[in-house]
């Protein structure tokens, strides 16, 4: 019989494709779809879930050298505790809000900080002060890179009221004064929530 005579020959490929399958296992195609997806959202959130997880005070203070050392100074801070209530956490000051570039510095923790912490490099008081400027050089660094991003998303120009402030202070945040000196938070605020190396 020629292709004139078959059936399945003469019909176009769209209708065999939306044809309702005959073979009861053809039925797993849409229920593999659907498993995919359904999978894809529970690894979405269960992601989510734990890059906010990582985000938290309790995540950030659970090895010794954070709790010991890092932890006890925020604690003396304004940024703990204040008149206002308001309580900056680690997080706040040290990843990023924008889902990429928090990807980017949950990275840099990974392959920086991770193996210093395991190879106990500032375990003790004692390495932990020898190490501190340089730890500390590298944050300002990258705040400055950013123009205090950080200190920012909490803190805005606009809306601080420089009449109640010191001259100094009020003098230091007009736009004036950033403009013409190029200087972001960090430049005057670097002690506010961990001590200072010594050597400055």
């Amino acid at each position: 019989m020629g292709e004139q005579g078959d059936p399945d020959r003469r019909e176009g490929l769209w209708s065999r494709l939306w044809r309702r399958p005959t073979r009861w296992y053809l039925l797993g195609i849409p229920a593999g779809g659907f498993l995919a997806v359904l999978l894809g959202i529970v690894g979405t959130g269960g992601f989510l879930t734990t890059l906010e997880a990582t985000n938290s005070l309790a995540f950030c203070t659970s090895c010794h050298e954070m709790e010991a050392f890092v932890y006890q100074e925020y604690k003396q801070s304004p940024h703990y505790s204040n008149a206002s209530g308001v309580r900056a956490i680690c997080s706040d000051c040290h990843v990023p809000k924008g889902f990429f570039p928090k990807m980017v510095r949950k990275m840099q923790a990974s392959i920086n900080e991770l193996p210093n912490h395991f190879l106990g490099k500032i375990d003790t008081r004692e390495k932990f002060e020898a190490h501190r400027a340089e730890m500390a050089e590298v944050v300002w660094a990258r705040m400055r890179a950013n123009d205090s991003a950080a200190c920012r998303s909490c803190h805005s120009y606009e809306a601080m009221a420089l009449n109640d402030q010191g001259r100094s202070a009020s003098r230091r945040h007009s736009p004036e004064y950033r403009e013409k000196t190029g200087r972001t938070c960090i430049d005057c605020h670097e002690g506010i929530a961990h001590s200072l190396p010594e050597e400055m």
